[in-house]
């Protein structure tokens, strides 16, 4: 299985180029992501990740991910080999992306910019009763009585 789920921030914004003859969009940028781990008194090290995407999942990404910004990617990884003109070989991973997130809370529109809270957890409780399904639709009310339920 090649498998690869990573999160992070965009070092740079996104560069999108289009394949020559078949005009296919490509997309490629850099994301750095935090190790899990940080030595006391030195600064948290990131790990710096080649990432790729084609097509649609290209087009969204250039037109809405810019640096800085947290993002989630899911992919695959892939080796890349080729021979340069002097004849020196070269080597590289990419994560081929298959689906892209925004990772960060949404931004703030107002002067200054800035990401304002994601907001997590239930609505609040309304006072109005919960309308009972009509009879007609398949619903039906159960009882208090729990035992007769299968599971």
């Amino acid at each position: 299985m090649n498998k690869v789920i990573l999160m992070g921030r965009l070092t740079a914004d996104p560069e999108l180029r289009y394949t020559t003859g078949s005009n296919i969009p490509v997309c490629r940028f850099r994301l750095a992501v935090d190790r899990p781990f940080q030595r006391q008194g030195e600064e948290r090290q990131a790990d710096f990740f080649s990432i790729v995407a084609w097509r649609s999942t290209a087009e969204f990404v250039s037109r809405y991910f810019r640096k800085g910004m947290r993002v989630l990617v899911e992919g695959y990884l892939r080796n890349n080999d080729y021979e340069d003109s002097q004849g020196i070989r070269h080597y590289s991973i990419d994560i081929h992306v298959e689906r892209a997130f925004f990772a960060d809370a949404k931004r703030d529109d107002s002067p200054g910019g800035g990401f304002s809270q994601p907001s997590y957890g239930m609505p609040a409780q309304q006072d109005t009763p919960v309308s009972q399904p009509d009879p007609g639709d398949g619903f039906f009310p159960l009882s208090d009585d729990d035992d007769d339920l299968p599971f």
